[in-house]
């Protein structure tokens, strides 16, 4: 059995949090450093029916991607979502941890998983720290073989898991892929660096304009996928960093916001 401070120590090893953003809020939320635990939930968002999760496998310790407060609060009262969530881990003695975009920056870190779930090989940052090359935004691999666009949005799609959101697709459907750049998370801002390595991009939360003008320039083909499920893969990774000597139970509740996906066309 390890405490909470240990297991933090741990997370921060492999995921420092002087890699984390400006603007972003890593760390401990809530609970006791001191606290013995046997059993980790590691998810990607700290949401009510995660913290509900936790209760019901006897967890001391959440571990999510996304931290809980992003901006400054002044009260955690059980009147909205997130005092709820504070307010029921510490009525249950559950520490709450988040590591963000330190664990989107590190090496390896939320990129490698998703790569690693397609099998790509030879990854590398596709935005490379300017204080160290090896960490930093996104990875490029390759593919071991050759496939078409579509029968690499197939392996996209059944490498995540399902959600409503599903996998599309922006491209010649016949063209071949190998080379592969991927960023989990919304990796909009990072198309023109995708552009200039890769014959695919694999992310989150492609916005109309932003994917449209990047294909008529001549832009890789684009893969967009839930941002949910781009981040899951990762949870595998850290528990794997703190596996050992605590049990650790990766959540498979789906917190995608998308309840439905009407009228497809495909």
């Amino acid at each position: 059995m390890a405490t909470v401070r240990e297991l933090i120590t741990s997370l921060d090893a492999a995921y420092p949090q002087w890699l984390a953003e400006d603007w972003d809020a890593v760390g401990l939320t809530c609970g006791r450093l001191d606290v013995e635990v046997d059993t980790v939930l590691l998810a990607v968002d700290p949401l009510p029916q995660i913290v509900e999760e936790a209760i019901a496998c006897g967890a001391q310790l959440i571990v999510t991607h996304h931290p809980l407060f992003l901006r400054g609060v002044h009260g955690v009262a059980a009147t909205n979502a997130k005092g709820e969530v504070v307010t029921r881990c510490i009525e249950n003695g559950i520490a709450l941890f988040s590591a963000h975009t330190n664990a989107d920056h590190a090496n390896p870190g939320v990129s490698d998983a998703l790569a690693q779930a397609f099998g790509l090989t030879d990854l590398r940052p596709l935005v490379p720290d300017a204080r160290d090359s090896t960490l930093g935004t996104g990875r490029i691999g390759t593919l071991t073989n050759a496939m078409s666009l579509e029968s690499f949005g197939s392996l996209v799609a059944g490498a995540l898991p399902a959600t409503a959101h599903g996998v599309r697709i922006a491209g010649d459907l016949d063209s071949q892929v190998r080379t592969v750049a991927v960023c989990g998370g919304a990796g909009d801002s990072f198309l023109e660096a995708a552009a200039e390595v890769a014959d695919v991009y694999v992310t989150s939360d492609l916005r109309h304009h932003r994917a449209q003008d990047h294909l008529v320039d001549g832009g890789c083909a684009l893969v967009d996928v839930a941002h949910w499920a781009s981040e899951w893969p990762w949870l595998r990774q850290a528990a794997a960093v703190i596996g050992g000597t605590v049990r650790t139970v990766v959540s498979t509740t789906p917190t995608d916001p998308w309840a439905a996906h009407l009228g497809s066309t495909s």
